[in-house]
């Protein structure tokens, strides 16, 4: 709505706001099918009494209802037994190569395998020709630097420089172990 403006001084012709300037709307209908998209939709009525009331859930005897905190059943255990920690997870992408130390009476064996492909990298072993021709003793402290080196060389010719090693239950990392890994470490490999 436009309204004019007009002291009572001054003539009519001297409006500030008039409708020569500001012209007033039209009074036709708004056509919404020529200027909008929606009218490219059908019209829609909803009404609250056609909405179904949702199903009341029923309760078998067997359904129990369990708290969070109570541990799982052996039948619950049973479908899901390879439940694995964040860290089993992970730790084969965050260290993907393992080595492997072994030591029997007559020999020393020392492998480095890829976690994820289960694939071996560098073997040495006091068992082999070359090796064991070379050596007057196949298991003590000389033959365990021997492995070391021999592991490291062919680790980095596979370009590995990174190894881990995962102790066993109660073994200690000293003696014959601790050579292999320490000659190993002294060779430019470093452990994770």
């Amino acid at each position: 709505m436009v309204s004019t403006i007009s002291s009572s001084s001054a003539p009519s012709s001297c409006s500030l706001l008039s409708s020569e300037f500001f012209p007033t709307r039209s009074t036709q209908p708004f056509k919404a099918a020529s200027l909008s998209w929606v009218s490219s939709f059908p019209p829609v009525n909803i009404s609250i009494s056609s909405i179904a009331d949702p199903p009341t859930p029923t309760l078998n005897k067997n359904s129990v209802v369990r708290a969070a905190w109570t541990r799982r059943s052996r039948g619950e255990a049973a479908k899901k037994p390879n439940r694995k920690s964040w860290k089993q997870k992970t730790d084969m992408y965050m260290r993907p190569f393992l080595l492997n130390v072994f030591f029997s009476k007559k020999f020393i064996h020392a492998k480095v395998m890829h976690r994820g492909t289960s694939k071996v990298i560098s073997v040495a072993t006091t068992n082999a020709k070359d090796v064991r021709s070379n050596l007057p003793s196949l298991t003590d402290h000389n033959a365990c630097r021997v492995i070391g080196r021999l592991i490291a060389e062919r680790s980095k010719e596979a370009d590995v420089y990174a190894l881990s090693y995962e102790p066993r239950k109660d073994e200690r990392i000293e003696g014959k172990l601790g050579i292999v890994l320490d000659t190993i470490k002294e060779n430019g490999i470093i452990f994770v």
